[in-house]
């Protein structure tokens, strides 16, 4: 089978819109966290967001892989989530919501290709699942530390750093102000949960 003519160029196709949309949701999402003085964790979502740009870069060029010709168009009709608001802890809820999904969607897009005999694409489907999986409970750790208040409070001293200036100090609760450089909170670089992506 030619891929030009196989569901799994329709997968592809489908794999790319998805990627370029949660780059965009996630793009507001950390735009939301920098504009509420979140820098740090806008930093963190920000990486999120060039892996979801680097996502849909490797599915398009495997949609380009399908016709020496210029692909003029492929029809998608399908859905995609537009949840999210203008709330950072209930985003960051929903997005883990996403990922779940997308989890879910590429071991569909993988056994496809599999069995249609697209070994290569079927193994870029299972390691942007694999990806989307770490990204779930990133956001999930995230969004547990934000509505508990735990980002910045921890109940054992850790060692907090300034992202601004690297100014380091330990303690069970970040500086509202950093004592050298004088950035607020939102700077001091994040404590993920052990085992996060």
């Amino acid at each position: 089978m030619k891929l030009i003519d196989s569901k799994t160029l329709l997968n592809l196709a489908k794999a790319y819109a998805g990627e370029t949309q949660a780059y965009t949701r996630y793009k507001f999402i950390e735009y939301g966290a920098r504009n509420e003085g979140y820098n740090a964790l806008s930093e963190v979502i920000d990486k999120i967001v060039f892996n979801e740009f680097n996502h849909a870069r490797m599915l398009y060029t495997a949609i380009q892989q399908a016709s020496n010709k210029t692909i003029d168009n492929i029809d998608i009709a399908t859905g995609y989530p537009f949840k999210e608001k203008w709330n950072l802890i209930e985003n960051l809820k929903l997005a883990a919501e996403d990922e779940a999904a997308e989890i879910k969607i590429y071991k569909e897009f993988e056994k496809t290709a599999r069995e249609e005999g697209f070994e290569e694409i079927a193994n870029l489907f299972k390691m942007i699942g694999d990806v989307e999986n770490c990204h779930k409970m990133l956001f999930e750790d995230l969004h547990n530390q934000m509505s508990t208040g735990t980002l910045y409070k921890k109940p054992k001293a850790v060692k907090w750093k300034c992202a601004g200036c690297g100014y380091e100090a330990e303690g069970k609760e970040a500086w509202d102000t950093c004592p050298l450089c004088k950035a607020k909170q939102g700077f001091v670089m994040l404590k993920l949960q052990d085992g996060v992506c």
